[in-house]
């Protein structure tokens, strides 16, 4: 269940809020006059969410290359490390 305050209780309580973002990792909900307005987060969450954005990024590109035959021998491929490390 998100966490939702009012702007006002944002202005009138942020250190309470400042808080609870950093004990549970979760962004909470912003209202301006009873209607959303912004999601909030810590920086610890903020930079956990764009890891993971990096990291789905980065095994799409590998399920797309896969799909598209991009592959090649996995004896290859350790060959190609290993000739790599030596330098």
């Amino acid at each position: 269940m998100p966490t939702i305050k009012s702007s006002a209780d944002l202005r009138n309580n942020y250190n309470e809020i400042s808080s609870f973002f950093h004990t549970y990792i979760e962004p909470v909900f912003i209202t301006k006059n009873g209607k959303g307005d912004l999601a909030v987060m810590s920086i610890e969450a903020y930079e956990e969410l764009t890891s993971r954005f990096e990291l789905y990024g980065l095994i799409k590109e590998g399920l797309d290359d896969v799909a598209n035959g991009n592959t090649r021998p996995l004896s290859e491929a350790i060959s190609s490390i290993r000739d790599n490390r030596k330098r």
